[in-house]
């Protein structure tokens, strides 16, 4: 028989001969490698399930207008609207919702309201809680605040009138907005119908649509004077036309309650606020939830386009939040992982330890035989690799089954299997079981053959 033949032989029988010190130092490298592979797999499925789940909870991009454009229309008209929904969807997936914002009166009150698709803005705006229903033909959804300060419920009547001098900061002739209005009043004011506050450009933040929403605030914040030259005059005097209450009657369809900004602002269909205004323009604000794994690239992509005359910016509350709890997670991940594995060389080197002990006499009869410590001591270490080999193949294939559980129990989403993880899982296992073994190995290799067999 060769010597190689002889090795594997003794290997073997040794193994078969204590079972039970076997299976123990294979569990223990078992655990190990269940618990990391499972933790590395939610590490590595975790940020993209989180951006997904984060998503749903508005937008993280918002795009704006930095100008009017050459028709004097203020806005982003429909076709730019598309092309840069495509410059957004060749990075990832995308949902997007496009707003346009009006100041309107509700018995003499100034308010916001937004003209909106209802499909997309209910597709991107999955957290939204709607008593009632969406709006549709003739019929509003209104937000908590408002209902709550006109004291109206799902089904009442509101009357919504509309004067072009309340929106003469932000257009002209009713139909045209100043460009630097259009940017900084309406969309920045309540952001973009989910977010608004959260933007990199919170600094005007719930104040330009409020005060343009009110013409003599508007008048009081520019200092120009006592009477705005932008409101209706009779006689050299204001005109009563701020208390007048007439308007359109719509149905309130349904209410919004998110705690947020969209608690105060009205919603129409797009249909309803044209024929409210008599006048068709281009949105103020675009919404996305891009699926990029480089937001801040897509961002500075749109900006670099200045022919487009929009303005792009994260939606910066969401994005740091998504970040926020992965980097929490990640850190979870090491620290665990560093426990595991301290655990892992404790029981594989307490195993090895033991099955030492037992060979005690083995090792020093072979020693006084001729066996050499190098030898004595791969025996060894072969041995410890073969049970963290059988343990890192068991343990990662039970650590995938757990984060298949998981992931499908909490994002209700499978993941693959990932090959090189698996590998690596494996490699590892065997890895530690040799480090574990190497203090109880060194001690067998320093065992003097005669003093154990005096005692024999």
């Amino acid at each position: 028989m060769t010597n190689t033949g002889m090795f594997f032989r003794m290997l073997f029988s040794a193994v078969f001969r204590r079972r039970s010190r076997a299976a123990m130092a294979v569990v223990a490298s078992m655990v190990g490698a269940a618990t990391l592979f499972c933790l590395a797999m939610i590490c590595i499925a975790v940020p993209q399930q989180m951006n997904e789940e984060m998503r749903a909870y508005g937008a993280n991009l918002i795009v704006t207008p930095t100008e009017a454009s050459a028709d004097g229309k203020a806005g982003i008209d429909e076709a730019m609207v598309t092309h840069t929904t495509e410059m957004v969807a060749a990075k990832g997936s995308e949902k997007h919702a496009a707003y346009r914002y009006e100041n309107v009166r509700v018995n003499a009150a100034p308010y916001v309201m937004a003209g909106i698709d209802t499909a997309e803005v209910r597709n991107l705006n999955h957290h939204w809680v709607v008593d009632g229903a969406w709006p549709s033909a003739g019929k509003v959804l209104i937000g908590r605040d408002v209902a709550d300060a006109m004291g109206l419920k799902v089904g009442s009547g509101i009357t919504i009138g509309y004067r072009a001098s309340d929106n003469a900061g932000s257009s002209t002739s009713g139909s045209t907005s100043d460009s630097s209005e259009s940017s900084t009043s309406a969309p920045s004011d309540e952001g973009s119908g989910s977010a608004p506050a959260e933007t990199e450009g919170e600094t005007t933040a719930g104040t330009g649509a409020t005060a343009n929403a009110n013409p003599q605030n508007s008048s009081e914040n520019s200092g120009t004077s006592s009477t705005p030259s932008d409101q209706p005059t009779q006689d050299g005097r204001v005109s009563s036309d701020i208390m007048d209450t007439s308007g359109t009657e719509f149905r309130v369809a349904g209410i919004v309650d998110t705690g947020g900004s969209e608690d105060s602002i009205i919603y129409a269909t797009n249909e309803d606020v044209n024929k409210l205004t008599g006048t068709t323009r281009g949105v103020d604000v675009i919404e996305y939830s891009a699926g990029t794994d480089d937001l801040n690239g897509l961002v500075q992509s749109i900006n670099d386009m200045t022919s487009m005359h929009v303005k792009a910016q994260q939606v910066t509350k969401i994005t740091s939040s998504d970040t926020r709890i992965i980097t929490m997670l990640q850190t979870l991940f090491w620290i665990v992982s560093l426990v595991v594995l301290v655990l892992t060389l404790v029981g594989v080197g307490t195993t090895i330890s033991s099955i030492v002990s037992q060979r005690r006499n083995e090792i020093g009869l072979r020693k006084a035989l001729g066996a050499s410590s190098s030898a004595i001591g791969i025996e060894f270490y072969v041995e410890s690799a073969m049970y963290g080999l059988i343990g890192g193949l068991i343990g990662t294939a039970i650590g995938y089954g757990l984060a298949q559980w998981l992931c499908v129990a909490v994002f209700e989403r499978s993941i693959g299997f990932n090959w090189w993880l698996g590998a690596a899982s494996v490699v590892l296992a065997a890895l530690v079981a040799v480090v574990a073994s190497i203090p109880p190995v060194h001690r067998a290799t320093r065992i003097d053959p005669a003093v154990v067999l005096r005692e024999e």
